[in-house]
């Protein structure tokens, strides 16, 4: 945690991955944890000085979650891995995908007869 209690630093990220990273997940690789972090709704905090562009000047790296407040182990839960699911489509999108595939399944076949109308024709011409 840091100042404000609503964020956590990486101050090396060399240490950290080659020291902690092991003892939890079974990797030594930063860029998969923060992979993880985002996973889980985590962001990397960007300071205004920084604009985003400038690579901070020490190895210093602070993320944070709206749910993860020094002292407020209760929102803990909340945290949750973000997942795509396949109930989260709904039934009218299906529909819809149904209906461009027969589309194209009967474009399909027009061109089919298209070209076998066009094949006969060469071969009549030869």
């Amino acid at each position: 945690f840091f100042q404000s209690g609503n964020s956590f630093h990486v101050f090396d990220q060399g240490q950290f991955a080659k020291k902690v990273l092991p003892k939890y997940f079974k990797h030594n690789n930063m860029a998969s944890f923060v992979r993880q972090l985002n996973m889980y709704g985590f962001r990397k905090v960007v300071h205004i000085e920084q604009g985003g562009l400038v690579k901070p000047e020490k190895d210093d790296t602070e993320f944070q979650h709206p749910y993860f407040i020094r002292g407020q182990e209760h929102l803990l839960e909340n945290i949750k891995r973000k997942v795509t699911s396949v109930s989260n489509i709904k039934n009218e999108d299906i529909k819809v995908r149904q209906d461009n595939v027969s589309k194209l399944l009967t474009d399909i076949q027009v061109m089919k007869g298209k070209q076998e109308s066009m094949d006969s024709k060469l071969v009549a011409m030869k």
